[in-house]
């Protein structure tokens, strides 16, 4: 792993190197990391294309949807964060206000086992303590999890410092930094 990484919110200025990390093969533009941030209007009406417009429709409209990960220049990573009211209900604590939640996280196959998942933990906590919030939620699963492993692995976010507070569904463990 690259102790040379660099994380860059998505923004219209970065728009373009997100679009080519969610085109890349087995990247995840199934959903485009749509699946928390969806209303319910929007899960109704809910095609890849569809989920990408929507996507890019919050960039547009300057909503914070995440973070983009380089290294020497080039996009190798995304991380969906975002303040917790800007997605639907995922558990954890009820109160927002200064509560960003870590959704997800995608490293293209050929740069898997490489533990960027560490370093993407902490770019993303270092970048919610430099806005201002106060804690950082992440709903991670098991290691040996049938489902919803681009949420994470606990075992990475041990690593970081964050403390179980308790589980959503069967496989979602609620994991929290205070920042």
């Amino acid at each position: 792993m690259s102790d040379k990484l660099t994380f860059k919110p998505v923004t219209d200025k970065t728009v373009g190197d997100f679009e080519k990390l969610f085109s890349a093969k087995g990247s995840p533009s199934y959903c485009w990391c749509m699946a928390w941030r969806a209303t319910p209007e929007e899960i109704k009406n809910s095609s890849r294309p569809l989920r990408k417009k929507q996507m890019l429709g919050r960039i547009a409209d300057g909503v914070q949807v995440g973070l983009l990960a380089y290294e020497e220049g080039e996009p190798i990573g995304w991380i969906s964060l975002a303040p917790k009211e800007n997605f639907r209900k995922l558990g954890g604590v009820e109160e927002s206000d200064g509560v960003w939640s870590l959704t997800c996280m995608f490293v293209p196959r050929a740069r898997r086992g490489e533990g960027l998942a560490n370093a993407f933990i902490k770019g993303a906590a270092a970048y919610v303590k430099k806005q201002g919030g106060k804690l950082l939620e992440a709903y991670p699963v098991d290691p040996d999890s049938p489902s919803y492993r681009y949420m994470g692995f606990v075992p990475a976010f041990e690593r970081a410092g964050f403390a179980e507070t308790g589980r959503e569904g069967k496989r979602r463990h609620v994991m929290q930094l205070s920042l």
